[in-house]
């Protein structure tokens, strides 16, 4: 993707999105899992694809667990896999530590067991305290029991200028009950303690694509997420491909808002997307002569979309609503060009049922 052109639009494709890419770069919250239990034909549509060949890498912002405790979980839903298919924050931000530090270096480690096994792969000690001379630290994604004893070590540390390093900035994470504080909420305590700012490893920033594609060899991926500001956002920053899937926190109304690193080459509502063709979304008429925006509007399946008086309209036949909603994108993303759609997009929405 080459990112001087800004999105106007979701992709089609003629083949399914299996045949035309080698390596799917999947997020797990809200992807393939919520709350632990696989999502609604996760399972199935990754079987299939595996079995057609396509290679399959689970790549998350959760540092907690390791590769083989995810892997693990993964082949008790049914989705067999193995360590080397994980991908994790952790390994990314230990790779960016062993970078910058000696052999055997001591790291103050504020999170979990994921961290800890990433940081001895790359020849680093994890260590506890403040008090154990630490050459950096690094805060990850401690589970909801984390103690605040362990927000003060780091407070203590990063106080004192010793290199500060975070797997991620995701403020939340979904859960079985809901939102929930993520990592990024326990790195704005100490970010606000000490006034200082970590170096960040996780999705959308460059050290996680590059440890995605150093570890999966990957020539043709296709990021798959549920996160316009993770996952779609850090496809943008490699420049490869992304599908959006609607099964986790982004909805209708956020994707129509995206800006130009927010939009997602496809969007499906799930994982079986990756076994389909994607329709193509065409102007409706003749161009406006500004900014090369379509004047009747977008198409795509039995409905046209388009912007008017502030408003996103939408008119058709009641086919597939998902087509609705790409041609949606595709006159919000239009309008707002380099920016981000203010369009209000309620009444087409309630059309579609979203």
């Amino acid at each position: 993707m080459n990112q001087t052109a800004v999105r106007t639009r979701p992709e089609g494709s003629q083949r399914p999105l299996n045949e035309v890419y080698d390596t799917a770069l999947l997020d797990l919250d809200g992807v393939v899992y919520a709350g632990g239990e696989a999502i609604d034909h996760a399972v199935e549509a990754l079987g299939t694809v595996r079995d057609d060949g396509m290679r399959l890498a689970y790549v998350t912002n959760n540092a907690l667990r390791t590769p083989q405790a995810v892997a693990e979980h993964l082949t008790r839903l049914g989705v067999p896999a193995e360590p080397a298919d994980v991908i994790t924050s952790a390994q990314a931000v230990a790779r960016l530590i062993a970078e910058q530090m000696p052999s055997g270096a001591r790291v103050l480690v504020i999170g979990g067991e994921g961290l800890r096994v990433a940081l001895r792969e790359r020849g680093l000690t994890p260590v506890e305290s403040a008090d154990d001379d630490p050459a950096a630290v690094v805060q990850g994604y401690g589970g909801p029991d984390l103690p605040w004893s362990r927000l003060m070590e780091a407070g203590y540390a990063v106080g004192r200028g010793v290199p500060w390093f975070a797997s991620n900035t995701d403020l939340t994470i979904p859960s079985g009950r809901g939102i929930a504080p993520g990592n990024g909420a326990a790195v704005e305590v100490v970010r606000i303690v000490t006034g200082r700012s970590p170096q960040v490893a996780g999705k959308p920033l460059p050290p996680m694509h590059r440890e995605t594609v150093l570890r999966t060899g990957a020539r043709r991926p296709l990021v798959v997420g549920d996160r316009l500001d993770t996952d779609i956002e850090g496809a943008y920053a490699g420049e490869v491909d992304s599908l959006l899937v609607l099964t986790g926190v982004t909805d209708a109304a956020q994707l129509l808002a995206a800006g130009p690193e927010h939009r997602p080459t496809y969007v499906d509502r799930d994982l079986r997307g990756l076994l389909a063709a994607q329709p193509e979304v065409e102007p409706a008429g003749g161009t406006d002569g500004a900014g090369g925006g379509a004047a009747d509007g977008f198409r795509c399946g039995g409905w046209r979309a388009r912007v008017h008086d502030g408003a996103l309209l939408l008119e058709g036949d009641g086919g597939e609503p998902l087509d609705g909603l790409r041609a949606l994108c595709a006159a919000a993303w239009t309008a707002a060009g380099d920016g981000v759609s203010s369009a209000d997009p309620g009444k087409a929405l309630a059309r579609l049922g979203w």
